[in-house]
Parts: C-alpha cells; structure tokens; sequence
C-alpha cells in the first residue's frame, strides 16, 4: 500500500521567517528583524502549547498575534495597532519553500495521497496555501481546529488517522518542528524530519524519526525509491 504523507505547514511548507522582510521596513533594523522574527515564531508555539495544556483552546491565529504583541513588549519596538494588523495579514501570506512544489510535483506523479495538516485553522490554512502556490498540490487539508487541540496532543495524530482512514505504519507525518515529529512517533505514526539547518537540533527524548532530510525534494525521492 502507498503511504499517505501529512506535511505540517508552518516552518516546513510554508517560510514562517518570510515576515523578516516587513519587519525590517517596520523597525528600520536588519538584527532587530531577524530576532523579531524568530522569537514570534517561538512565542507562538509556547502559546499553543499553553493553550493546549491549560485546556484554554484558541484558534491558532490568536496565538499568533499574542505572540506578536508580547515580543513587540519585549523588544519594546512600539508597533502601533495598524503595524501589528498589517503584520498579521502578511503572516497570511507567507512563502512557500523553494523545494515545496517540486517535491509534491514528484509525488504526485507516483501517486502518493499528500494532505496538509496544521495547527492553523482549515480556512486559514487553505488562503495561505493558495497564495503560495502549494493548496493545488494537496489532496485535503486537515487541522488540529477540527477538535479544538492542538500538536503534540496525541489526540490530534489520532484525528488525523480518522481523516485519512489509513493504518498507522503507511500515515507519514512530515516537519520541520521536532516537537511535531516526537509526537506523531510517539502517536504510532511514521515520522520524517525536514532538517532545514544543518545547526538545528533533534530533542534528546530517545523518540527518533524514521527518516531525516534536508529538504523536502530529498524526502520525495527517498520515499518514492
């Protein structure tokens, strides 16, 4: 049986550090921007972890924009009303990676079912996608939304496996995010990680992914062969 692989979105699709760009416009400073960028990043995934534990569920972009307004605090760049709405909607726009579309290209043409699967809303999720080219490639989109959880929960692998009615040993969950592949290995799922930094480190939880690529072109031709 072909396996059916679910792509995370953000951070592995989709170029969450593409805001950087507006952010420099904004702040008028390069490292500012870059740190801007990538503790909004952290911030939001602490907060959908929060949310998730404190059985406190909000949809994704609420822990976006949270996010936000807590590093502007931090970094006390004073971001006005209009610059933190505006951000938000480039957050809603952001690139796909170059290697997104080639890779689902290939695997596609050996027909292999591909979903994405988030965090994010299906809506929001679907606009993002459309925008970057990607939602064409996909067969459904499938989001933690649905069951008001969000990822690691095991629940939402369990969803997941619902949606797709496939046994686990042909669900690949494919990320970026480590903490996404420990919980979709701990789950019962096969998992790859997309090792976008040759620095990036895998949690020492003893939870090891059944595949490691560097890219998602990498990760096609390996599961094609």
């Amino acid at each position: 049986m072909q396996p059916v692989l679910a792509f995370d979105v953000y951070g592995t699709l989709i170029d969450t550090q593409g805001v950087t760009i507006e952010l420099e416009r904004r702040l008028t400073d390069v490292d500012k921007a870059v740190e801007f960028a990538r503790r909004w990043r952290e911030k939001q995934l602490e907060y959908s972890f929060r949310h998730g534990l404190m059985g406190a569920y909000v949809p994704f972009s609420e822990c976006t924009r949270e996010a936000l307004v807590f590093v502007d605090r931090a970094l006390q760049t004073g971001l006005s009303d209009n610059d933190q709405d505006h951000l938000m909607a480039i957050y809603g726009e952001l690139p796909a990676f170059d290697d997104v579309v080639p890779a689902l290209d290939q695997l596609r043409d050996a027909g292999i079912r591909c979903v994405a699967f988030s965090n994010g809303t299906a809506d929001a999720v679907a606009k993002l996608l459309t925008r970057a080219g990607v939602e064409s490639h996909m067969d459904d989109i499938i989001s933690a939304d649905e069951i008001k959880r969000f990822k690691p929960d095991p629940a939402v692998y369990a969803h997941l496996r619902s949606r797709l009615e496939v046994r686990p040993e042909h669900t690949w969950l494919v990320s970026s995010n480590p903490f996404d592949v420990i919980g979709a290995t701990h789950a019962g799922l096969r998992s790859a990680w997309i090792r976008r930094s040759s620095e990036a480190p895998f949690d020492p939880w003893g939870i090891e992914p059944d595949k490691t690529v560097t890219d998602l072109e990498a990760l096609a031709e390996r599961i094609i062969r």
